[in-house]
């Protein structure tokens, strides 16, 4: 079958799916993925082929680089301000996504941010899946995590929680949605319609049960399949310079951000070097997005370097949370020390915590080079942090996430049954 992966967002957003598209790829199956330009070379290593989706992630301006400080902010506020700022592209996200999909796919998988192409395939008469990084459904068994909500509110808490948000994202998007019905002549849905035809629609998890487990009360299409990990390129060898620096002393720490874009990044610069020179540790700072930079001898600076092969080489992890860094980092049995920003980061950041394999979180908003060095130091000295994150990494290795996917997919496109557009 031909099969279209929409992945929209950022390097992090789009990385797991190749690890999709080569399992769809092994099994003799046409594949193919949607993101924005900047990734066309990380979906060539893949051997999928590349659909170039309009916008720019890198733009101070895009929805994908939202960050604390700016005029959006984070919480449930700050997730409905950008929505509405996503609200703009999403019409035209889904003309790119029918003319992807028309003449090149049996299938579409949807990321959460692509779910608007549910309409294309009802449209074009395709079956078409969700294949989400993170929960999106409400539970009582924890909160949104796209509501920045570390802790539990409780069950009754958590459960209204993520129904607001789900009602809010619906009133949201309602006018993109009409938008694109109209455009694409099929007929109008009321927002109760809408959501009692959605509720049929399967979604599958890109994040290990081992993490976060599927909650006992959703509804039977929705499951965790496990996490996706990006296809590594073949060609890849370590820099001269990065291999001498690992030989030359006892394992560093691994500082990285990933595509998030701070306006400070001097400041920021400044500031982890501080902390590892208070930690006594030397460092690997990636420099992403930002352009971090080293500023002292005990440090490199780093540009792309897959996190399979870098995290197992490291004493400990100070990341961002996002889910894709943080999947990585739990494969590797490295320690954590989590820096959220912004979106579920702080969610996936008190799983970490939670699941032992790290100190807990330190947010960005009170990063401080005093607060940072405490953390890695906590993370490198305490064993019980490296023991348990050896021991999920284990257990990790047991789980198939792109071959129970796949075979979800197969199983849906045998049924024959895609997406009517019946009036409910």
């Amino acid at each position: 079958m031909r099969v279209l992966i929409v992945a929209v967002g950022t390097r992090g957003d789009v990385a797991p799916y190749t690890g999709l598209a080569a399992r769809f790829a092994e099994q003799g199956h046409e594949i193919a993925i949607a993101a924005y330009g900047p990734f066309a070379e990380l979906v060539a290593t893949a051997g999928a082929e590349f659909v170039a989706l309009p916008g720019d992630p890198r733009a101070a301006t895009s929805w994908t680089q939202v960050q604390h400080g700016s005029k959006i902010g984070t919480g449930p506020l700050g997730l409905a301000r950008l929505m509405r700022m996503m609200t703009d592209e999403m019409v035209e996200l889904a003309e790119a996504i029918r003319m992807a999909a028309q003449d090149r796919a049996d299938v579409l998988l949807l990321s959460m941010p692509a779910t608007l192409g549910y309409h294309v395939a009802e449209h074009l008469g395709l079956p078409s899946m969700g294949v989400y990084l993170q929960p999106a459904f409400p539970t009582a068994e924890h909160p949104p995590s796209l509501l920045g909500f570390g802790r539990s509110l409780g069950g009754l808490g958590n459960r209204l929680a993520g129904q607001l948000a789900i009602s809010a994202t619906g009133m949201i998007f309602a006018r993109a949605i009409r938008a694109v019905r109209a455009r694409l002549d099929l007929p109008p849905l009321s927002s109760s319609e809408l959501t009692t035809v959605m509720s049929a629609w399967p979604v599958q998890h890109g994040y290990s049960p081992t993490l976060l487990p599927r909650p006992r009360d959703w509804r039977q299409n929705l499951d965790v399949a496990g996490f996706l990990w990006p296809t590594a390129d073949p060609g890849w060898e370590p820099p001269g310079e990065l291999a001498e620096f690992l030989d030359g002393g006892p394992p560093p720490v691994y500082v990285g951000f990933g595509s998030r874009v701070f306006n400070d990044a001097s400041r920021l610069s400044r500031l982890v070097d501080e902390a590892l020179a208070m930690a006594g540790a030397r460092g690997v700072i990636q420099a992403g997005w930002t352009d971090l930079r080293a500023r002292s001898a005990r440090s490199i600076t780093i540009g792309e370097a897959p996190h399979s092969w870098l995290f197992p080489r490291m004493g400990a992890l100070v990341h961002h949370a996002g889910a894709g860094t943080s999947a990585a980092g739990l494969l590797a049995g490295c320690p954590t020390v989590s820096v959220p920003v912004v979106a579920d980061q702080p969610f996936w950041a008190a799983r970490l915590a939670m699941l032992g394999v790290g100190p807990k979180p330190v947010p960005h908003r009170r990063l401080t080079a005093e607060r940072l060095a405490t953390a890695i130091r906590v993370a490198i000295a305490h064993q019980p942090y490296r023991a348990r994150a050896l021991e999920v990494s284990e257990r990790l290795r047991t789980e198939d996430g792109a071959g129970r996917i796949v075979a979800a997919v197969e199983r849906l496109v045998r049924t024959g049954e895609p997406n009517s557009g019946r009036r409910p």
